[in-house]
């Protein structure tokens, strides 16, 4: 079977996208039943074809110097209907939250309720300019100052901004706040920020962009933060303490008000990482925690849109303590009623500002629908349900795969690969045959801490129906992999239109670019 230059058959019928089950049966298209085999776009290219008539260019002359036009620009020609059918095949190829069940742990891929796309697209909020007069935007800061408001109740914190573009710019922006801080104080030895080995990779990143030295904290067999090692590097350079409670293990820091007793104690500040927020909104106020600064992901907990590199919003919520080093810009509102945009650091502490406008307007809106639509004992109820699915999760499949620690968790359950011991199966393996079940795999090899590690959260707007479904699947995917069926697990997946990848290589050397296909010459005779 000859290959192109992007890894593709060149020929369809020669592709191999088939179950190796033989009670499959192969095609002539490479089609299987709905599921439409789609070459490239440029694969598709008929020059001359176009979707619409138009008039032929009238003879003129280049004014373009000495640069000469090419003979094309390279984009595919095609009718109408072939780029309709084109994307909509692609778009059936996609798993999405819309679909089915995403259990990736630590990434709280919830349902986005209707309701909030309802809201984000009412005129005023759909089509606002970052550079409208405030008279005219008085609704849209109204709405900013009461999304401000309910996270501020929700955390117990004194300020917020929402400016953060995404979760790890609202990292960035807490670490910056905790170093101005220091800064007024003189104390510029502060020069390390203590990290525990769980945490999430932007964690020690954010540390190390804004100048400071990460000190790892390792974690006890139970999957906490190890107190006395904490203690143990707690100093005068130290700046602060990244931490996520709770953590990236699923599992909530007992200690937690202990630990920021002691940082406070060497005068350093708290930052806690707030993208498990959704397993104790409700329940548990962070700043009642003793912490000073924390970022929200508004797709985690209050259902904004998830990924992908689109709209991304990180509000972030301090205390008094850090207050004052609440960047602009940010909502008031006059003595007249009347709001307004804070734009200048001229008028505050704040360390200036950490992006461009003021944040994205789509996201505040769906949170805000979201937090309304549920109220205070909506959003109670949230928690309570994330961690109710996980830990029903946890009890359906611990007799068949291996937790990695002891007792209940919060918002997600982790497992390792001890399970799979002897099997020749890999956490890899488990993954990819669960993608021909048609599940999306949950997330893999992290937390770090545990080998093997898969890390499942169902969130708590999936059904017990659902979950039920994917507790078969798993369970079945173990016992088969008990069972010595290693070949199975090793060509999976055998149903997707395409098959197991060279992710390693495709990471290493991608190929971002369609070349087209090149004849070879032939020589003279």
């Amino acid at each position: 079977m000859s290959m192109n230059s992007q890894g593709r058959p060149t020929n369809i019928s020669g592709a191999d996208i088939r179950s190796s089950n033989s009670a499959v049966p192969d095609t002539v298209t490479g089609n299987r039943g709905l599921q439409i085999e789609e070459p490239l776009i440029f694969e598709q290219d008929s020059p001359g074809r176009c979707g619409v008539d138009l008039p032929e260019v009238p003879a003129m002359a280049m004014r373009l110097g000495t640069v000469k036009p090419r003979a094309r620009v390279g984009l595919p020609g095609l009718a109408e209907p072939q780029v309709v059918r084109h994307y909509t095949r692609l778009s059936q190829k996609n798993y999405a939250i819309d679909s089915g069940l995403y259990p990736l742990g630590s990434c709280t891929m919830k349902h986005n309720p209707r309701l909030n796309e309802k809201m984000a697209r009412l005129p005023g909020f759909s089509d606002v300019h970052p550079l409208q007069p405030e008279s005219t935007v008085q609704g849209a800061l109204e709405l900013m100052a009461e999304l401000g408001r309910w996270l501020a109740t929700l955390t117990g914190m004194a300020a917020v901004t929402l400016a953060p573009a995404a979760g790890a710019h609202g990292e960035m922006c807490g670490i910056m706040a905790i170093r101005a801080a220091h800064d007024a104080k003189g104390e510029t030895g502060r020069t390390k920020i203590l990290v525990p080995e769980s945490a999430h990779g932007t964690n020690p990143a954010t540390a190390a962009a804004c100048g400071y030295t990460v000190e790892a904290i390792p974690g006890t067999e139970d999957g906490r933060v190890d107190l006395e090692a904490l203690k143990a590097k707690l100093g005068p350079d130290v700046a602060g303490l990244m931490l996520t409670n709770p953590n990236t293990c699923g599992l909530f820091e007992r200690d937690i008000i202990t630990i920021a007793e002691a940082v406070h104690a060497a005068g350093a500040y708290f930052y806690c990482d707030g993208a498990n927020f959704n397993a104790i909104v409700g329940r548990v106020r962070p700043a009642d925690l003793g912490i000073d600064v924390m970022h929200i992901n508004l797709h985690k907990t209050f259902s904004t849109p998830h990924g992908g590199g689109g709209p991304g919003s990180g509000p972030v919520v301090f205390a008094e303590s850090l207050a004052p080093y609440v960047p602009v810009p940010y909502v008031v509102q006059e003595a007249d009623g009347r709001f307004r945009l804070v734009e200048h650091a001229g008028e505050g502490p704040a360390f200036g500002r950490m992006k461009a406008f003021h944040g994205q307007m789509g996201m505040f809106v769906r949170a805000l629908s979201y937090m309304m639509s549920h109220g205070a004992d909506g959003l109670w109820q949230v928690a309570s349900d994330a961690v109710l699915n996980a830990n029903y999760l946890l009890a359906s499949l611990q007799d068949v795969m291996t937790p990695s620690f002891d007792g209940p968790c919060m918002h997600e359950c982790l497992f390792d690969d001890r399970f799979l011991k002897g099997t020749g199966v890999t956490t890899l393996d488990i993954a990819k045959a669960l993608i021909d079940e048609g599940f999306h795999p949950m997330t893999m090899y992290f937390p770090l801490v545990v080998h093997g590690a898969l890390l499942i959260e169902p969130t708590e707007t999936e059904s017990k129906a659902g979950l039920d479904q994917f507790i078969t699947a798993l369970r079945a995917l173990a016992e088969r992999a008990k069972s010595g069926d290693v070949e199975y697990f090793q060509a999976a997946p055998h149903l997707t239109p395409r098959r197991r990848l060279d992710e390693t290589a495709a990471a290493r050397k991608p190929i971002l670019r369609w070349t087209p296909e090149r004849e070879e010459a032939v020589a003279a005779e």
